[in-house]
């Protein structure tokens, strides 16, 4: 019997196709891109030399969620986990359809975000096509991708994340040389040119800025039914993700630093670019754009295959019409789901500039890490639940709480932040409880078993 297949079932099932090499390329795959390529030179220009405390200090807010992530997909290996153990917790339907499209509705932004930079990217090597039919081609071709299997995805994934790995690695290896040339605890001076020191206050604002860097781990929780031995091979592979990017982050942080002064790279709208014509001139700058292409590439890919598999698993659990959850019988996806995301996206992609509406999702997000921590905590403090192969203390869910919640206010209220966001968030909010009025979840499934295979 095939793996993952249930015979006894009349609809078809995913397939457990991903090892723990497989998913842990796919979490790392998932951080790299956009974050890292994008946010080093803004980072700098707040920290410093010191930049590399921020990657640091995010990797710490990241790992209290991410090791609840990693407990809960070891109790509930299943798709759509974070709506399923929200709903397991508070038995309220209503909070788990907020949390599950919102976490949707991160991935469809990023998505549509990254077919506009894409086009961009296109444009500027000399394809002479408008960026909405680019972008357009771009998520069709994409669309196809996740249609046609895991399999497949999990291959791209794995070209696109050697690729844009390639790329950091290339940043290290050409400034390497320069290693311990500055101070890397040296920040910006305060105003007025006094003298600055690294407080709290400024490893809070680094750590939220550059935090955006690690979102993605949370997606490995949404292919738990495409993973081979989940229990065990979810959290070893979210952990190992979270520790690799960590690395490749502080390194290029530091190279960074090195080879450019910081004020240099606070002014930079492709810092690593810079970074690599400073101590490299002779490399064309055209790969490095090509790089940037498979990473953002990656990041969508990625994207794409979470918010399918949230939907299929929102569906199962009858939170989303049940058309949403069927499998194609011969490809094994949830085809139904792909296209009417595709729909979606294509629609955000083509009305124009939405850096707002991904900043407001970014939002929403932290929230769904606020909800779904406690739901934790709710559930390791009930009797009679299942425990994991891989379990935490419960002070890890709490503190991952108040960490997310610090984040959401320091990204609302910290200097730099502005009402649209939050504006935005609201309305998303509004207009996801309004489609729930509309379609009421009749019957919520919680105990239905998945099988594991050996």
């Amino acid at each position: 019997m095939a793996a993952g297949e249930d015979t006894s079932s009349p609809q078809p099932t995913l397939v457990r196709t991903m090892g723990l090499g497989a998913l842990t390329v796919y979490g790392v795959g998932d951080m790299l891109g956009a974050g890292i390529y994008g946010l080093i030179g803004k980072a700098a220009g707040l920290m410093g030399n010191a930049v590399w405390l921020a990657f640091v200090m995010a990797m710490v807010v990241a790992l209290l969620t991410g090791l609840s992530y990693a407990n809960i997909g070891s109790r509930y290996p299943r798709a759509a986990g974070a709506p399923y153990v929200v709903h397991r917790a508070f038995r309220a339907p209503f909070v788990s359809f907020l949390i599950g499209l919102g976490v949707a509705a991160s991935g469809l932004t990023s998505m549509a975000t990254g077919s506009r930079i894409i086009a961009g990217y296109l444009q500027a090597l000399g394809v002479r096509l408008p960026t909405g039919a680019l972008a357009a081609a771009f998520l069709v071709l994409l669309s196809l991708v996740v249609f046609r299997g895991m399999r497949e995805s999990t291959w791209m994934n794995m070209v696109c994340t050697a690729v844009e790995l390639t790329g950091l690695l290339l940043v290290i290896g050409v400034g390497m040389s320069s290693w311990g040339s500055v101070d890397y605890l040296e920040i910006p001076p305060g105003e007025g040119g006094t003298e600055a020191r690294i407080t709290v206050g400024l490893l809070l604002q680094g750590a939220v800025l550059t935090f955006f860097s690690f979102i993605g781990f949370e997606d490995l929780l949404n292919v738990a039914e495409e993973v081979k031995r989940p229990r065990t091979t979810l959290p070893l592979g979210l952990l190992l993700a979270l520790l690799i990017a960590t690395v490749l982050y502080v390194l290029v942080a530091i190279t960074a630093v090195s080879v450019l002064p910081y004020r240099e790279l606070g002014q930079s709208k492709a810092a690593l670019v810079d970074v690599v014509r400073k101590a490299a001139p002779a490399f064309p700058p055209v790969l490095f754009t090509a790089i940037s292409i498979f990473s953002v590439a990656n990041t969508a890919l990625l994207n794409y295959v979470m918010g399918s598999r949230l939907l299929y698993g929102m569906s199962r659990q009858g939170l989303l019409p049940a058309r949403l959850g069927r499998v194609h019988p011969g490809r094994r996806t949830p085809h139904v789901a792909i296209l009417v995301l595709l729909v979606i996206v294509l629609a955000l992609a083509l009305s124009g500039d939405i850096r707002q509406l991904a900043d407001a999702t970014s939002l929403l997000l932290l929230g769904a890490f606020v909800v779904v921590n406690g739901s934790l905590l709710v559930l390791k403090l009930r009797p009679g639940e299942p425990r994991g192969a891989f379990e935490v203390p419960v002070v890890i869910p709490g503190a991952g709480v108040l960490v997310c919640l610090v984040m959401i206010g320091g990204r609302v209220f910290g200097p730099g932040s502005e009402v649209r966001a939050p504006l935005i968030a609201g309305g998303l909010l509004a207009g996801i409880a309004l489609l729930y009025v509309l379609r009421r979840p009749e019957r919520v499934v919680l105990e239905e078993e998945e099988p594991e295979n050996p």
